[in-house]
């Protein structure tokens, strides 16, 4: 069975497939945007019977950028935000749904909270991606 460190790090390991984009399976102490940060939202054990089967792993991934005029923030967000392209969040975590063979599926099932976040003194803008991952 993965850890959660295991699916963490192969969630960051797909999205580094972006390029431009910095990732980080876990919570960083400040950011350096455009970054995608993962972290882990809820777990559902025992999706069979007897811990014969695996666990449900909500993750949550939050997609910072900077805001060097809104216009363009949007954009570089929306361009994220899309459903496919190089530059789509959700083309990239599911491209590999294994995760490095740690995972069974993985699906970005939703985005929500596209808005503004302020870390430290700075005003940015983000979206997060609600990511299912069945875990091996």
């Amino acid at each position: 069975m993965a850890t959660l460190s295991e699916l963490r790090s192969g969630l960051a390991t797909n999205l580094a497939t972006i390029s431009g984009l910095r990732t980080s399976a876990t919570i960083p102490d400040a950011v350096n945007p455009p970054v995608a940060v993962v972290f882990p939202s809820s777990i559902t054990y025992d999706l069979a019977f007897a811990r014969s089967g695996g666990d449900e792993y909500e993750f949550l991934v939050t997609v910072i950028v900077g805001r060097m005029d809104e216009r363009s923030a949007q954009n570089r967000l929306d361009d994220y935000c899309t459903g496919t392209g190089s530059s789509s969040i959700k083309a990239a975590i599911e491209s590999d749904p294994t995760l490095g063979g740690k995972a069974f599926d993985t699906r970005v099932t939703s985005l929500r909270n596209y808005n503004q976040v302020t870390v430290g003194d700075t005003t940015y803008l983000s979206a997060e991606f609600v990511v299912q991952v069945i875990s091996a």
